[in-house]
């Protein structure tokens, strides 16, 4: 646990040291501008992909999405919106809009619900045991928005990985990748192959 207070023993850099990019423009130190530069541009996608309450999520959210995403629902197999779909692109929260898969991960499992080799990065999603359904099975949330997603397996073709992120289309919203980056995920557009 970290301590907040206020701050003590502060003293004001010296006259020279203030402004001093303005007045040294060629950068800091060893530190150019262009490195100033992408910091600022920078996002905390820990503040950018917050979850919502869940009476804001019944007011955006369908009743199937809200009981997917919210209670840990299961939908139809072959009759959902994505189970079938193959077009570049990514698949995001449906909650917060936090990326978590990439269309070229995506394999035709034959289980009737959209499946994945991977996500884009391990820190996006939460396992946890599940013991429902009287067997044993690893569910998969949306680290951010702790959206239930569905389920990992380890009967995933052996060339990519072994795994099969079994996933909800219900919990997923797809971009296509002509919409990346008008939607604000064009840094991931070199991820779609």
């Amino acid at each position: 646990m970290i301590e907040v207070k206020p701050l003590e023993n502060f003293y004001s850099a010296e006259e020279y040291h203030q402004k001093y990019l303005d007045k040294n423009p060629g950068g800091y130190c060893h530190i150019s501008n262009m490195k100033f530069d992408k910091a600022r541009l920078a996002v905390d996608e820990s503040t950018l992909y917050r979850s919502k309450l869940k009476n804001e999520l019944r007011k955006t959210l369908s009743d199937l999405q809200f009981e997917v995403t919210q209670n840990n629902a299961t939908e139809s197999p072959f009759y959902n919106e994505y189970y079938d779909k193959f077009e570049l692109g990514i698949y995001v929260d449906i909650t917060t809009g936090e990326p978590l898969f990439v269309s070229s991960d995506k394999f035709e499992a034959g289980c009737g619900w959209p499946s994945f080799s991977k996500p884009i990065s391990n820190e996006l999603l939460t396992e946890l045991p599940d013991y429902t359904h009287g067997r044993e099975r690893v569910e998969v949330r949306s680290k951010h928005g702790d959206t239930h997603l569905g389920h990992v397996f380890e009967d995933g073709p052996k060339e990519l990985g072994g795994l099969r992120y079994c996933i909800n289309s219900a919990s997923l919203r797809f971009i296509p990748k002509e919409s990346m980056e008008a939607e604000g995920y064009g840094h991931l557009l070199h991820l779609v192959m």
